[in-house]
């Protein structure tokens, strides 16, 4: 295969065995744990937990990542479509309220043909945010929650942590063509079956960048039509230099909570600072895989 799923389209040819490019990836699946997840957002994680199957690679690689292990250093394991569909009854069987696919971009066509006879949960596409119009679109009818992240109003940032100088543009596109196929958040006893749910990690330093991030939000969707949660679990990871190496502060966060009900920006999620320790961090072990 000759990728263009991402908008880096960096056209690396990428086959069952080899991976090239940016994410490094074959075109055969590569997970790192199959679990069930209990600490996203609660309309996603319910009483049961989420079913979360955790991708390696990534179109990102931010350096401040959590998940470096498999995001950076690509830990995991390669497995066949048949398998990966195996994993989803099996996280369906477990109790799982949906299937959360995290990271999932540069596996698309094997993950459209393992969702295929459509699965009894809905489907929820956990990404960075950074993605093409067109490998969304071949999503379609496929994914019913779609959880992106939103990590940066301003490019400059964009570029010096996560090398995508375009990523406010392309991530905003992004974010309106996932409302225009899921619609209106659609809760059913508190948990969410269709709808986007848009999230943004202050980073220590950040309240201008998240600033940014909520004012788009605030501009172009009305209360209701998205859920917006602000998550304040940044925690430095090792070799962090500069502001990456501290803690957000409880300042930071009251000061980024104060504009965004200021904003309007009502009905989502919030974070308490007990969310930023290590053990939110996932080991990642090959758990279900």
């Amino acid at each position: 295969m000759i990728c263009t799923l991402c908008p880096r389209r960096c056209g690396a040819l990428r086959t069952a065995e080899n991976g090239n490019g940016f994410c490094r990836m074959p075109e055969t699946p590569v997970v790192a744990q199959a679990m069930l997840h209990l600490w996203e957002e609660p309309c996603i994680s319910g009483s049961n937990g989420s079913g979360a199957v955790f991708f390696s690679g990534c179109v990102l690689g931010c350096v401040f990542c959590q998940n470096g292990k498999i995001s950076r250093e690509r830990f995991g394991k390669p497995i066949s479509t048949g398998r990966l569909r195996e994993i989803f009854q099996e996280l369906i069987a477990q109790g799982a309220h949906n299937i959360n696919l995290v990271s999932p971009t540069p596996f698309v066509p094997a993950i459209l043909e393992a969702l295929e006879p459509p699965l009894p949960v809905p489907v929820v596409w956990n990404s960075g945010g950074y993605e093409r119009i067109e490998t969304l679109r071949a999503l379609e009818n496929r994914v019913q929650i779609w959880l992106p992240d939103f990590k940066y109003g301003d490019n400059a940032l964009a570029q010096r942590w996560s090398g995508a100088e375009d990523y406010f543009e392309t991530a905003a596109a992004a974010i309106l063509e996932m409302y225009r196929q899921s619609g209106d958040c659609v809760l059913e006893n508190g948990l969410l079956q269709r709808g986007v749910v848009i999230r943004h990690l202050l980073l220590p330093g950040g309240l201008n960048n998240a600033k940014a991030v909520m004012d788009w939000v605030a501009k172009v969707f009305r209360p209701g039509q998205v859920l917006f949660s602000l998550m304040s679990q940044y925690t430095p990871q090792p070799g962090a230099e500069g502001l990456l190496s501290r803690r957000v502060t409880a300042g930071e966060y009251r000061a980024a909570l104060t504009y965004m009900e200021n904003l309007g920006i009502t009905g989502g999620y919030c974070q308490d600072s007990s969310s930023a320790r290590e053990e939110y961090t996932p080991e990642f072990d090959l758990r279900g895989v």
